[in-house]
């Protein structure tokens, strides 16, 4: 593989039970939202991310990480990894890009399929018009050369914008004929406890497991206009107020939506959620009770998308960085599925709550059917300069 930089750092010590070690590859990991979530379950992960930016976030957070181009990367570079996850660059695929990504996803699935069948996968990425088009394929490259090396993954959690689901279903199809059960479909970030309407395709995969299944919802789902009310067993969505500190209500006046007339900007008031939280977040004006005006901070950003309300966000660019981001609520939720673990919904709540290093150091508490053991000491991963 060709060097790159690298930027290392380790997660703290954590004591559990003896036993196999369950150890996360994040590709195209950004400042860490899924990582986060796998420090609030005491998983060990470590994330491969290009940008100066996120790097200087995951750095400040002290995440465990690679700098580099996941292209330039493999399994070998990783062998204690046993769970692939990833989150490519969803810019050509979003509704608000330019969609190059969009008219290629008949392209991209068919090779996806041929990559099932070929020895040399890396044929296939190239010669799109957008480069980071291919790297929605990355991903499938990693798991057919784990297999290939007989030292599979045990699971996979791949998450990316609604439009990329075509392209799971690929994927999915490829995973199932090398013995993983795989799940594909689409999550709304308000069923899992995030203030933020997001809708997010994911893709669950387990090594010679067919029961394998989506989380299942553990809020309603927010209707606008609708009021909030718990019903069929889950609690009701959680609002931008009761997520922010602040002394008064406000209306969140978006950036999006206008069509060139300001007066069509989408609103969303203090009592819902959020709506989706993109990298143009920081545009966004709140119009307060008493008739003045204000702009999100960029932890309070951070906490619609569930990160830490202390999270140490650093460099530039940081409402992209947290745009980008997976909400770790969100991650935690799948990745759970994922490796077959249980935990109480209101260990996750504390953990949400708390700060970034109390989470780290109580990890949420596993419920007895969960099939993860870790091992205590302090985690490394070789250096890859």
């Amino acid at each position: 593989m060709t060097e790159g930089p690298a930027n290392i750092a380790t997660m703290p010590p954590k004591q559990a039970p003896a036993g196999p070690q369950q150890r996360i590859i994040d590709l195209f990991a950004g400042p860490g939202g899924l990582d986060v979530g796998a420090a609030w379950l005491g998983i060990p992960a470590t994330g491969i991310e290009m940008d100066d930016n996120a790097c200087a976030t995951r750095e400040a957070a002290g995440l465990d990480t690679v700098q580099g181009d996941v292209r330039n990367y493999g399994p070998a570079d990783f062998p204690q990894a046993t769970t692939l996850t990833g989150g490519p660059p969803c810019q050509t695929f979003t509704v608000a890009g330019v969609g190059s990504g969009r008219h290629a996803l008949n392209e991209i699935t068919r090779r996806a399929a041929e990559m099932g069948d070929c020895e040399d996968p890396d044929q296939f990425l190239g010669g799109f018009a957008d480069e980071r088009t291919g790297l929605v394929l990355e991903p499938l490259r990693w798991a057919l050369e784990a297999l290939r090396a007989n030292r599979p993954y045990e699971s996979i959690v791949l998450e990316q914008v609604p439009a990329v689901l075509p392209v799971w279903e690929a994927f999915g199809t490829v995973l199932k004929r090398h013995g993983y059960g795989v799940e594909i479909g689409i999550l709304r970030s308000e069923e899992f406890g995030v203030p933020q309407t997001r809708r997010r395709a994911i893709l669950i995969a387990r090594l010679g497991d067919p029961t394998v299944q989506l989380p299942i919802a553990t809020h309603e789902p927010f209707i606008k206009g609708d009021r909030r009310r718990p019903a069929f067993g889950r609690q009701p969505w959680i609002s931008m107020g009761q997520a922010l500190v602040r002394d008064s209500s406000f209306t969140v006046i978006s950036n999006y939506g206008s069509g060139g007339d300001p007066r069509n900007r989408g609103q969303r008031h203090s009592d819902e959620p959020s709506a989706t939280v993109t990298g143009k977040v920081m545009r966004n004006r709140l119009r307060l009770a008493g008739g003045d005006w204000s702009r999100l901070s960029h932890h309070e950003a951070g906490i619609l998308q569930t990160f830490p309300h202390d999270f140490p966000w650093s460099g530039s660019d940081i409402g992209q960085q947290i745009g980008n981001a997976i909400p770790p609520r969100l991650a935690v939720h799948a990745l759970a599925e994922a490796l077959a673990m249980h935990f109480d919904q209101s260990e996750l709540d504390r953990a949400v709550k708390a700060s970034w290093a109390t989470a780290r150091r109580n990890p949420i508490p596993l419920q007895n059917g969960s099939r993860i053991n870790l091992e205590s000491g302090r985690i490394r991963f070789r250096s890859l300069t």
